[in-house]
């Protein structure tokens, strides 16, 4: 049984409250009305009444609809709530310990801007990615300061009212709306018993650009935000979901005490012929599918153990992912994925795997397009899944280290002299050479690489780029 008669989300405009409503409401047993108390309309424009509550008699006693939406029977209510709303209802809702205060925050200078694009672009929620309309905003330092002044404001007083009655809220960020295990999470905190399976995909973020490629005068947003260093403005928003360790991924050579963590659409295929060489098995006989507990116990019986994984230029690994995964269409390839790409996302790919008649222009063309759609995809703005094959390396790391990073982060340019260097660490007198890489089919990236498509990429990949200092493919 909930501890909770009903519920509030205390936000702001462009926090992403639509989304936490719309998760909200898939719960069995919950219902969010909206911006029940917005001085402009009941609910959501358009709106005429709340459980048979109409503005004029809610503005005439808002509690009216606050014993409405606390009384539905079977049914924990609740509704978002914003500074600038009717401040009649505040009082109440903080002293109110059967009120569950969910408090949901944004970065100032993120929310700012979306706000000032959807003011101009006259688009405040998007579902289908074809329909975006972009826009920059200019950047006013004064209203900002205002905006800021606000919001900070309105947050000092609602922690304090809280700490002085010894409440406690749910906080959420921005970023914590794509965690199903967050979402889940704030379900048992509100006492109910339903759980989501995933999350809603219908609502799509809409500026996934880092700060300064949304204004239209970027040095006079830094120039004005010099000092203010929290609203990092060059860091790119991160969509992706959260990667778990991925233990049963990980190959164990059979005898020499290393263990392989592979990154997805890196030379997984040619690190696993080589340790498997290294004990004179077959590929295939290496110790995989292991589960944490496995893991731990290899790890015991192998004192002096080390763990490496491989990264891949974002170029390379890209190219690779699309010709195995998406362009081929027999074992290995993402077939359901590959059919989406081509019908809805007119993905300029054969229906079948290529023949002889393929040509480097028609492998140019299907590749960009591949990246065109990977490009939504980490922004969170496609309802098809983001498979860690075309993933970040960032975040697939990041994933490792919540059960334990690699010793070793290698390259996969210097494999030929680092894996077996790596070996005789452990033991190994003979190391055989690693495998050379496998030719990419049916177009190898040489034939159509130039400065316009790693630009391509590593605007997609600015994290990895930024975070292990890629060059130019060229280079590598």
């Amino acid at each position: 049984m909930s501890d909770f008669d009903y519920f509030t989300v205390v936000a702001e405009m462009r926090t992403g409250s639509n989304f936490l409503e719309t998760n909200l409401n898939a719960l069995d047993g919950v219902a969010c009305h909206g911006e029940a108390f917005n001085p402009h309309f009941i609910g959501y424009p358009n709106r005429d009444d709340i459980l048979g509550v109409n503005r004029a008699a809610r503005d005439d006693d808002p509690q009216r609809l606050i014993a409405a939406i606390r009384d539905q029977a079977g049914v924990l209510g609740g509704f978002r709530y914003f500074h600038d709303h009717d401040p009649r209802v505040l009082d109440g809702m903080l002293d109110d310990p059967r009120c569950a205060k969910i408090v949901l925050t944004r970065n100032p200078l993120d929310s700012y801007l979306s706000w000032k694009i959807a003011q101009e672009t006259g688009q405040w929620k998007l579902t289908d990615v074809k329909r975006r309309k972009a826009a920059t905003a200019r950047f006013d330092a004064e209203e900002f300061a205002q905006h800021v002044e606000a919001l900070q404001t309105f947050q000092q007083q609602l922690l304090n009212r809280l700490q002085t009655s010894g409440q406690t809220a749910f906080y959420l960020a921005y970023e914590d709306l794509q965690d199903l295990a967050v979402m889940n999470g704030l379900a048992q905190w509100l006492g109910v018993a339903a759980r989501l399976d995933k999350l809603d995909q219908s609502l799509k973020p809409q500026n996934p650009a880092p700060a300064t490629d949304k204004v239209t005068n970027p040095d006079e947003m830094t120039a004005a935000l010099a000092g203010l260093d929290r609203f990092n403005l060059t860091r790119t928003p991160n969509f992706e979901p959260r990667r778990g360790p991925s233990v049963p991924g990980y190959l164990a050579a059979a005898e020499t005490p290393l263990l392989y963590m592979p990154l997805r659409g890196g030379p997984e295929a040619e690190i696993a012929a080589w340790l498997a060489a290294l004990d004179g098995i077959a590929p295939e006989a290496l110790p995989s599918k292991m589960t944490q507990k496995d893991l731990r116990q290899w790890k015991r019986r192998n004192p002096g153990h080390r763990s490496f994984t491989v990264l891949r230029h974002p170029v390379a690994r890209a190219h690779h992912v699309f010709c195995t995964r998406i362009l081929n269409d027999g074992p290995g390839s993402l077939r359901q994925i590959r059919d989406t790409l081509r019908r809805k996302f007119k993905l300029p790919i054969p229906k079948s795997s290529p023949d002889s008649g393929y040509t480097p222009q028609e492998h140019r063309a299907g590749f960009e397009g591949f990246l065109a759609f990977v490009k939504m995809n980490l922004a969170g703005q496609t309802a098809i899944r983001c498979d860690t094959a075309w993933g970040s390396q960032a975040q697939a790391l990041s994933g490792f280290a919540e059960f334990a990073a690699p010793d070793l982060v290698l390259r996969e340019e210097e494999l030929s002299e680092l894996l077996p260097d790596l070996a005789r660490r452990v033991g190994h007198n003979a190391p055989p050479p690693p495998p050379q890489p496998l030719a990419e089919t049916p177009i190898a990236l040489d034939a159509i690489y130039d400065p316009a498509l790693e630009a391509l990429v590593s605007e997609i990949y600015q994290r990895d780029y930024m975070m292990f200092g890629f060059g130019p493919w060229k280079a590598s």
